[in-house]
Protein backbone atom coordinates (compact mmCIF):
# COMPACT_ATOMS: atom_id res chain seq x y z
CA UNK A 1 0.00 0.00 0.00
CA UNK A 2 1.22 3.47 -1.13
CA UNK A 3 1.94 5.66 2.23
CA UNK A 4 -1.18 7.29 3.14
CA UNK A 5 -1.39 11.31 2.88
CA UNK A 6 -3.22 12.60 5.78
CA UNK A 7 -6.34 14.14 5.50
CA UNK A 8 -7.21 17.09 7.68
CA UNK A 9 -10.38 16.56 9.12
CA UNK A 10 -12.72 19.63 8.43
CA UNK A 11 -15.16 21.72 10.80
CA UNK A 12 -14.27 18.52 13.38
CA UNK A 13 -15.14 20.08 16.33
CA UNK A 14 -18.27 21.42 15.03
CA UNK A 15 -19.47 18.50 13.64
CA UNK A 16 -18.71 16.01 16.36
CA UNK A 17 -20.20 18.32 18.51
CA UNK A 18 -23.26 18.84 16.69
CA UNK A 19 -23.72 14.91 16.03
CA UNK A 20 -23.52 13.37 19.46
CA UNK A 21 -26.38 13.51 21.64
CA UNK A 22 -26.04 10.41 23.38
CA UNK A 23 -22.63 9.08 24.51
CA UNK A 24 -23.92 5.74 24.72
CA UNK A 25 -25.65 5.44 21.38
CA UNK A 26 -24.90 3.98 18.20
CA UNK A 27 -23.21 6.14 15.40
CA UNK A 28 -22.21 5.95 11.73
CA UNK A 29 -19.77 7.58 9.92
CA UNK A 30 -20.04 7.32 6.67
CA UNK A 31 -17.10 8.77 5.00
CA UNK A 32 -14.61 7.03 7.08
CA UNK A 33 -11.12 8.18 5.28
CA UNK A 34 -8.06 8.17 7.48
CA UNK A 35 -10.24 8.05 10.39
CA UNK A 36 -9.86 11.35 11.38
CA UNK A 37 -13.37 12.44 12.13
CA UNK A 38 -13.82 8.92 14.05
CA UNK A 39 -11.31 9.51 16.09
CA UNK A 40 -12.93 12.23 17.44
CA UNK A 41 -16.51 10.18 17.63
CA UNK A 42 -14.95 7.75 19.78
CA UNK A 43 -12.75 9.95 22.09
CA UNK A 44 -16.52 11.90 22.62
CA UNK A 45 -18.51 8.43 23.06
CA UNK A 46 -19.11 6.31 26.53
CA UNK A 47 -17.75 2.95 26.72
CA UNK A 48 -21.15 1.55 25.72
CA UNK A 49 -21.37 3.56 22.72
CA UNK A 50 -20.45 2.09 19.24
CA UNK A 51 -19.61 3.43 16.03
CA UNK A 52 -19.78 1.86 12.51
CA UNK A 53 -16.83 3.46 10.01
CA UNK A 54 -18.03 2.93 5.95
CA UNK A 55 -15.65 3.89 3.04
CA UNK A 56 -15.13 2.29 -0.27
CA UNK A 57 -11.42 2.65 -0.41
CA UNK A 58 -9.32 -0.18 0.47
CA UNK A 59 -6.37 2.04 1.54
CA UNK A 60 -8.69 4.69 3.63
CA UNK A 61 -9.83 1.42 5.81
CA UNK A 62 -6.79 0.74 6.17
CA UNK A 63 -5.44 3.62 7.51
CA UNK A 64 -8.44 4.44 9.36
CA UNK A 65 -7.62 1.27 11.51
CA UNK A 66 -4.31 2.19 12.09
CA UNK A 67 -5.26 5.47 13.38
CA UNK A 68 -8.04 3.70 15.74
CA UNK A 69 -6.58 0.32 16.96
CA UNK A 70 -8.12 -2.17 17.97
CA UNK A 71 -11.19 -0.29 20.07
CA UNK A 72 -14.22 -2.50 20.51
CA UNK A 73 -16.64 0.28 19.72
CA UNK A 74 -15.86 0.67 16.44
CA UNK A 75 -16.69 -1.39 13.24
CA UNK A 76 -15.18 -0.87 9.69
CA UNK A 77 -17.00 -1.61 6.75
CA UNK A 78 -16.07 -1.89 3.04
CA UNK A 79 -18.96 -0.31 1.03
CA UNK A 80 -20.40 2.67 -0.53
CA UNK A 81 -22.82 4.89 2.15
CA UNK A 82 -25.32 5.33 -1.05
CA UNK A 83 -26.06 1.60 0.43
CA UNK A 84 -26.46 2.44 3.88
CA UNK A 85 -29.52 0.04 5.20
CA UNK A 86 -27.44 -2.55 3.14
CA UNK A 87 -24.12 -1.85 5.13
CA UNK A 88 -25.43 -2.12 8.41
CA UNK A 89 -26.44 -4.83 10.84
CA UNK A 90 -30.15 -5.38 10.61
CA UNK A 91 -30.63 -5.08 14.30
CA UNK A 92 -29.08 -1.04 14.16
CA UNK A 93 -31.99 -0.16 11.74
CA UNK A 94 -33.91 2.53 13.59
CA UNK A 95 -31.73 2.75 16.28
CA UNK A 96 -28.60 5.18 14.92
CA UNK A 97 -28.09 8.44 16.94
CA UNK A 98 -26.37 10.09 14.27
CA UNK A 99 -25.06 9.84 10.53
CA UNK A 100 -21.72 12.15 9.93
CA UNK A 101 -21.23 12.80 5.87
CA UNK A 102 -17.87 14.28 5.18
CA UNK A 103 -18.60 14.37 1.56
CA UNK A 104 -15.77 14.95 -1.38
CA UNK A 105 -12.67 13.87 -2.38
CA UNK A 106 -10.09 12.92 0.61
CA UNK A 107 -6.52 14.87 0.57
CA UNK A 108 -5.08 11.12 -0.18
CA UNK A 109 -6.85 10.66 -3.38
CA UNK A 110 -6.13 13.89 -4.72
CA UNK A 111 -2.43 13.94 -3.98
CA UNK A 112 -1.52 10.03 -5.15
CA UNK A 113 -1.11 10.57 -8.77
CA UNK A 114 -1.96 6.80 -9.88
CA UNK A 115 -5.54 7.73 -8.22
CA UNK A 116 -5.55 9.74 -11.49
CA UNK A 117 -8.02 12.59 -9.05
CA UNK A 118 -6.11 16.28 -9.94
CA UNK A 119 -5.19 17.79 -12.83
CA UNK A 120 -1.98 19.06 -10.55
CA UNK A 121 -0.34 15.36 -10.97
CA UNK A 122 0.15 13.48 -14.10
CA UNK A 123 -1.41 10.19 -13.63
CA UNK A 124 -3.32 7.89 -15.22
CA UNK A 125 -7.35 8.58 -15.67
CA UNK A 126 -8.89 6.78 -13.12
CA UNK A 127 -10.77 8.89 -10.41
CA UNK A 128 -12.76 5.67 -8.85
CA UNK A 129 -12.76 6.62 -4.89
CA UNK A 130 -12.61 2.56 -4.78
CA UNK A 131 -12.64 -1.23 -6.41
CA UNK A 132 -16.02 -0.79 -6.19
CA UNK A 133 -16.95 1.54 -8.87
CA UNK A 134 -17.34 0.67 -12.07
CA UNK A 135 -16.70 3.06 -14.63
CA UNK A 136 -13.19 5.26 -14.76
CA UNK A 137 -12.57 8.14 -15.84
CA UNK A 138 -10.32 6.79 -19.29
CA UNK A 139 -13.57 5.35 -20.04
CA UNK A 140 -15.66 8.56 -19.15
CA UNK A 141 -13.11 10.68 -21.77
CA UNK A 142 -12.41 8.63 -24.01
CA UNK A 143 -16.05 6.29 -24.49
CA UNK A 144 -18.70 8.64 -23.84
CA UNK A 145 -20.60 10.59 -27.49
CA UNK A 146 -20.42 14.25 -27.40
CA UNK A 147 -23.98 15.37 -25.78
CA UNK A 148 -22.81 12.64 -22.68
CA UNK A 149 -19.37 14.44 -22.13
CA UNK A 150 -20.99 17.66 -22.91
CA UNK A 151 -23.61 17.31 -20.28
CA UNK A 152 -21.33 15.65 -17.91
CA UNK A 153 -19.17 18.85 -17.64
CA UNK A 154 -21.92 21.60 -17.71
CA UNK A 155 -23.95 19.78 -15.12
CA UNK A 156 -21.52 18.28 -12.67
CA UNK A 157 -18.35 20.30 -13.68
CA UNK A 158 -20.60 23.92 -14.07
CA UNK A 159 -18.88 24.60 -16.37
CA UNK A 160 -20.05 26.87 -19.14
CA UNK A 161 -17.26 26.41 -21.90
CA UNK A 162 -18.66 22.29 -21.89
CA UNK A 163 -19.24 22.56 -25.10
CA UNK A 164 -16.01 23.60 -26.60
CA UNK A 165 -14.21 21.59 -23.97
CA UNK A 166 -16.14 18.16 -24.77
CA UNK A 167 -15.42 18.80 -28.39
CA UNK A 168 -11.56 19.03 -27.43
CA UNK A 169 -11.73 15.56 -26.00
CA UNK A 170 -13.15 13.99 -28.50
CA UNK A 171 -11.22 15.45 -31.28
CA UNK A 172 -7.94 14.53 -28.88
CA UNK A 173 -8.94 11.06 -28.67
CA UNK A 174 -7.51 8.62 -27.14
CA UNK A 175 -6.02 10.60 -24.12
CA UNK A 176 -4.48 8.47 -21.49
CA UNK A 177 -3.42 10.13 -18.76
CA UNK A 178 -4.38 13.75 -16.55
CA UNK A 179 -1.20 15.53 -17.81
CA UNK A 180 -2.70 15.04 -21.72
CA UNK A 181 -7.09 15.99 -20.50
CA UNK A 182 -5.32 19.21 -18.64
CA UNK A 183 -3.16 20.38 -21.77
CA UNK A 184 -6.37 19.46 -24.25
CA UNK A 185 -8.56 22.17 -21.68
CA UNK A 186 -5.89 24.98 -21.64
CA UNK A 187 -6.12 24.32 -25.40
CA UNK A 188 -9.57 25.62 -25.31
CA UNK A 189 -10.26 28.02 -22.17
CA UNK A 190 -9.38 31.61 -21.37
CA UNK A 191 -5.72 31.34 -19.67
CA UNK A 192 -7.32 33.97 -16.77
CA UNK A 193 -9.65 31.05 -15.85
CA UNK A 194 -7.86 28.04 -16.81
CA UNK A 195 -7.90 26.72 -13.19
CA UNK A 196 -10.95 27.11 -12.43
CA UNK A 197 -11.57 25.96 -15.61
CA UNK A 198 -10.09 22.53 -14.67
CA UNK A 199 -11.13 22.38 -11.48
CA UNK A 200 -14.69 22.31 -12.79
CA UNK A 201 -13.68 19.46 -15.55
CA UNK A 202 -12.26 17.13 -13.32
CA UNK A 203 -15.02 17.62 -10.96
CA UNK A 204 -17.63 16.85 -13.70
CA UNK A 205 -15.58 13.43 -14.52
CA UNK A 206 -15.25 12.58 -10.57
CA UNK A 207 -19.13 12.68 -10.08
CA UNK A 208 -20.06 10.80 -12.60
CA UNK A 209 -17.22 7.83 -12.28
CA UNK A 210 -18.30 7.90 -8.78
CA UNK A 211 -22.25 8.42 -9.14
CA UNK A 212 -21.65 10.50 -6.24
CA UNK A 213 -25.04 12.73 -6.65
CA UNK A 214 -27.11 9.98 -6.90
CA UNK A 215 -25.23 7.88 -4.11
CA UNK A 216 -26.09 11.01 -1.84
CA UNK A 217 -29.57 11.31 -2.14
CA UNK A 218 -29.06 7.26 -1.84
CA UNK A 219 -27.86 7.74 2.02
CA UNK A 220 -30.12 10.62 2.99
CA UNK A 221 -33.16 8.78 1.85
CA UNK A 222 -31.99 5.75 4.06
CA UNK A 223 -30.93 7.57 6.67
CA UNK A 224 -34.28 7.86 7.50
CA UNK A 225 -34.89 4.04 7.58
CA UNK A 226 -31.89 3.71 10.22
CA UNK A 227 -32.03 6.64 12.34
CA UNK A 228 -34.32 7.09 15.62
CA UNK A 229 -36.10 9.73 16.74
CA UNK A 230 -33.98 12.85 17.40
CA UNK A 231 -31.38 10.78 15.30
CA UNK A 232 -29.25 13.14 13.45
CA UNK A 233 -27.47 13.62 9.86
CA UNK A 234 -24.20 15.86 9.82
CA UNK A 235 -23.18 16.81 6.67
CA UNK A 236 -20.12 18.38 5.39
CA UNK A 237 -20.32 19.85 1.77
CA UNK A 238 -17.75 21.11 -0.58
CA UNK A 239 -19.51 22.53 -4.04
CA UNK A 240 -22.99 23.36 -4.57
CA UNK A 241 -24.48 20.91 -5.59
CA UNK A 242 -23.80 18.59 -2.99
CA UNK A 243 -24.93 21.59 -0.76
CA UNK A 244 -28.58 21.98 -2.67
CA UNK A 245 -29.11 18.31 -2.10
CA UNK A 246 -28.17 18.27 1.30
CA UNK A 247 -30.31 21.76 2.03
CA UNK A 248 -33.03 21.00 0.65
CA UNK A 249 -33.70 17.37 2.26
CA UNK A 250 -32.90 18.76 5.13
CA UNK A 251 -35.76 21.23 5.31
CA UNK A 252 -38.40 19.02 3.65
CA UNK A 253 -37.26 15.42 3.45
CA UNK A 254 -37.27 15.64 -0.12
CA UNK A 255 -35.07 16.62 -2.98
CA UNK A 256 -37.18 19.64 -4.37
CA UNK A 257 -36.74 21.21 -1.17
CA UNK A 258 -40.92 21.69 -0.66
CA UNK A 259 -42.32 20.96 2.28
CA UNK A 260 -45.80 18.76 2.27
CA UNK A 261 -48.25 19.74 4.47
CA UNK A 262 -51.30 17.70 5.96
CA UNK A 263 -54.76 18.98 5.83
CA UNK A 264 -54.93 21.06 8.40
CA UNK A 265 -51.90 22.97 6.76
CA UNK A 266 -49.19 21.87 9.73
CA UNK A 267 -46.05 20.93 7.82
CA UNK A 268 -45.23 16.97 8.17
CA UNK A 269 -41.41 16.61 6.88
CA UNK A 270 -39.86 13.42 8.48
CA UNK A 271 -37.07 15.26 9.31
CA UNK A 272 -36.05 19.28 10.09
CA UNK A 273 -32.97 21.68 10.00
CA UNK A 274 -31.09 21.86 13.12
CA UNK A 275 -29.46 24.68 12.14
CA UNK A 276 -31.12 27.45 10.82
CA UNK A 277 -27.58 29.42 9.53
CA UNK A 278 -25.10 27.26 7.38
CA UNK A 279 -22.01 26.60 9.51
CA UNK A 280 -18.30 27.30 7.70
CA UNK A 281 -14.84 27.06 8.73
CA UNK A 282 -12.96 30.41 10.59
CA UNK A 283 -10.26 31.78 9.05
CA UNK A 284 -7.86 30.41 11.83
CA UNK A 285 -8.98 26.69 10.07
CA UNK A 286 -8.44 27.85 6.79
CA UNK A 287 -5.07 29.50 7.35
CA UNK A 288 -4.38 26.13 8.39
CA UNK A 289 -6.05 24.03 5.91
CA UNK A 290 -6.67 25.17 2.48
CA UNK A 291 -9.08 22.31 2.03
CA UNK A 292 -11.81 23.62 4.07
CA UNK A 293 -12.23 26.90 2.48
CA UNK A 294 -15.50 26.03 0.64
CA UNK A 295 -17.15 23.37 3.11
CA UNK A 296 -20.41 23.80 4.89
CA UNK A 297 -21.85 22.14 7.73
CA UNK A 298 -25.79 21.43 7.73
CA UNK A 299 -27.36 19.34 10.94
CA UNK A 300 -30.60 17.88 10.84
CA UNK A 301 -32.89 16.10 12.89
CA UNK A 302 -35.29 13.11 12.46
CA UNK A 303 -38.46 13.91 13.99
CA UNK A 304 -40.76 11.63 15.68
CA UNK A 305 -42.66 8.87 13.43
CA UNK A 306 -40.48 10.45 10.27
CA UNK A 307 -40.16 7.96 7.58
CA UNK A 308 -39.24 7.64 4.05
Amino acid sequence: MATYIEHIPVLLRESVDALITDKDGIYVDGTLGGGGHSKEILNQLGENGRLYGIDQDDEALEAASSKIGDDPRFTPIKGNFGYLTTLLPPHTHGQIAGILLDLGVSTHQIKEPERGFSFQENGPLDMRMGNLSGVSAYQVVNEYDYETLRDVIFHYGEEKQSRKIARAIIDARPIETTGELRKIVASVVNSRFEIKSLARVFQGIRIEVNRELEMLENVLEQSLKVLKPGGRVVAISYHSLEDRIVKRFFKAGNFKGKVEKDFYGNPISPIKPVNKQVITPSKEEVSRNTAARSAKLRISEKVQGGES
